[in-house]
């Protein structure tokens, strides 16, 4: 799965580039992805508390199989929105995008369900571990599939091999689901004490403070997590083939990630950890808007990304830990919902102010807002420990 979007996140922003798209219109494309997100993944989240985790981590990637086949075989407009719609198209890009999914609610707590919670954030360590080496290999796919520079009659043809692979790509993943063993006594219990409500009572409180930190780190994330791929192209006029070697080098250097930050979550506690790499993804930002050269717009975008791959599984372990166990995919579901709307809407500023005012100020506002984010999230967080820290 994360092979597969991680080719996504190069080829289709790139195609769609050369089919004539502005920044505008990738904005509003992703706008749309990011809603329809939006609901699958809202609604896996809270199915899967009643029913299971494993129909969800089948069905969810032959959307991606669907959606891979809508780009290989038309161009409309209204289509090819339906498929990066369908596809996940706009939750997440650059060599993060294996990273993301609308499955991932379910795939979350199926993790925290089967483990002790003292190995929770070595469990998510792992699982982005093997999303890295995915996105990995989806980057040396794309170089190897890679059209080069080409005219907008062929852009169909060059870039079908790389949509056909996304679509085969999420088909293995949905078949490879099916092999998952699943606890039905997690689902029934939670059935039992849930049968009169859908939402998550018990978890509100944590709720409303993932609601009020996500919601401002879903605008910085808007404003350039999606355009990664564009902005690279605009900003140095490099192709497919350079940003695959560029995303592939990220997801080598970055694989150390998931063996550090376990370790850094146990010397520093988890809250304290995610603070401190969200603050420096949010002032590396600045350089990165700034580079004048390519080289080094990479390296610095390499740093930044090992310090977010810290963040990421350690932030997913920690929401799961603090909920309710009867409520733990509702809440992984429900916690992104305003940062989901939020990052579904910046998208559209940010195409409008790559399009009309510069390619520097969405990732000069992304870095401001992140900032303040990080903020935020020691203090709603820094007295609310999970069990593993309790008596450290």
């Amino acid at each position: 799965m994360s092979a597969s979007r991680a080719l996504a996140a190069i080829a289709i922003p790139l195609y769609l580039a050369r089919l004539g798209y502005s920044g505008l219109r990738l904005g509003e494309l992703f706008l749309t992805g990011a809603l329809v997100a939006l609901v699958i993944s809202s609604s896996v989240g809270l199915a899967s508390d009643r029913i299971g985790r494993k129909p969800f981590l089948i069905f969810v990637p032959f959307l991606v199989t669907i959606a891979g086949g809508l780009f290989a075989t038309v161009t409309s407009n209204w289509i090819l929105f339906a498929g990066a719609a369908i596809g996940g198209v706009g939750r997440g890009a650059g060599a993060g995008a294996g990273q993301v999914g609308p499955y991932q609610p379910a795939e979350s707590a199926y993790v925290t369900d089967n483990i002790i919670s003292k190995w929770r954030n070595d469990a998510f360590g792992r699982l982005s571990f093997a999303s890295s080496f995915g996105a990995l290999l989806g980057g040396l796919m794309a170089v190897l599939l890679s059209p080069g520079h080409i005219s907008h009659g062929q852009a169909l043809s060059d870039y079908r091999p790389c949509f056909i692979t996304i679509g085969v790509l999420g088909t293995i993943a949905g078949i490879v689901a099916i092999l998952l063993s699943e606890d039905k006594t997690i689902a029934q219990r939670s059935r039992a004490t849930r049968s009169h409500r859908i939402f998550p009572r018990k978890s509100l409180p944590v709720l409303l403070r993932l609601w009020a930190t996500n919601t401002v780190n879903g605008l910085a994330v808007g404003m350039f997590g999606p355009f990664v791929t564009y902005w690279l192209y605009r900003r140095y006029g490099v192709g497919p083939g350079t940003i695959g070697i560029l995303y592939s080098i990220t997801n080598v250097i970055t694989l150390g990630s998931a063996v550090v930050a376990a370790p850094l979550a146990r010397r520093f506690h988890t809250v304290k950890t995610v603070t401190a790499v969200r603050l420096i993804q949010s002032l590396l930002l600045i350089p990165l808007a700034l580079s004048p050269f390519f080289w080094l717009a990479g390296l610095i975008y390499v740093v930044r990304m090992f310090a977010q791959r810290i963040g990421m599984p350690l932030r997913q372990s920690y929401v799961l830990a603090v909920a309710d166990p009867d409520e733990r995919s509702s809440v992984a579901a429900l916690s992104n919902l305003p940062a989901q709307a939020a990052m579904a809407g910046s998208p559209v500023l940010a195409g409008y102010l790559f399009d009309n005012i510069s390619l520097e100020l969405p990732l000069e506002l992304g870095g401001l807002l992140q900032f303040i984010n990080a903020i935020m999230y020691y203090f709603f967080f820094k007295d609310l420990r999970p069990d593993e820290e309790q008596e450290l």
